[in-house]
């Protein structure tokens, strides 16, 4: 199924971000299926589980794809999968989330541990937060941020807490190396979650993937100019489909 992509969307605002992006990417090509699937709703943080639950559900022999934590979760899952995943393709989604001596490019940890705490005592102004977070760097970030959390399901913190501590103990550097098909990696240069420095670093640790900075923008682009993002997924499909 190397007409089938599978795209998972990042923790708390559901699948609405990357619908234009799936429209864009239809439209460019008619013959590729595009499937935004949501992530699994779990009342636990072990990854184990979130795996087996992505498994069961999502088509095999596909593309895999993801924003933030589904593409860390995508990342995982291809290595899981090995040849029977086409290829991997991450959007604003850092090896790690939370940053440690190993992989200082990301959250410190002190501000991680705020949002979580913040989350635990309301989720909803919690959601708000990561919305106004997701919007920074964009040309309208407060019109962004609306959109974002105006699209996001109303999820019960008992879900959304188990999502945001699996992001803190997440660390794809191991399943990123161990999984041989095709990479991309976008990240984004304003991004206020992801520092742009993850992208290379990234590269340093995967010298032979493809990753990509679009310096412009935040951690929402995908949402910000879905067509350009789709146009460099779609170069990415064409050449390894050539290959």
């Amino acid at each position: 199924m190397r007409d089938r992509l599978i795209l998972l969307p990042g923790w708390g605002l559901g699948v609405s971000p990357l619908e234009p992006l799936a429209a864009a990417l239809r439209g460019l090509d008619e013959h590729l299926q595009v499937q935004i699937e949501p992530l699994p709703a779990l009342g636990s943080s072990d990854l184990g589980e979130w795996l087996d639950e992505l498994d069961a559900t999502l088509a095999d022999n596909a593309w895999l794809g993801g924003w933030s934590l589904g593409g860390m979760l995508a990342s995982e899952l291809a290595a899981r999968r090995g040849e029977r995943c086409c290829g991997l393709l991450t959007l604003a989604s850092n090896p790690c989330f939370v940053a440690h001596a190993g992989w200082p490019s990301a959250m410190p940890a002190e501000t991680f541990d705020a949002f979580l705490a913040g989350c635990h005592a309301d989720s909803q102004v919690t959601l708000k937060r990561f919305g106004l977070l997701c919007a920074k760097g964009a040309e309208d970030p407060r019109g962004l941020s609306r959109l974002l959390v105006s699209g996001a399901p109303n999820t019960p913190s008992s879900v959304l807490m188990p999502g945001l501590e699996l992001l803190a103990q997440l660390d794809t550097r191991e399943a990123l190396l161990a999984y041989r098909g095709p990479q991309l990696h976008l990240f984004a240069g304003l991004d206020g979650l992801v520092p742009a420095e993850a992208a290379s670093d990234l590269l340093a640790l995967l010298p032979d993937v493809e990753v990509g900075l679009i310096e412009q923008a935040g951690h929402a682009f995908l949402l910000e100019d879905p067509h350009g993002v789709a146009g460099a997924i779609q170069a990415f499909l064409h050449e390894c489909v050539d290959d």
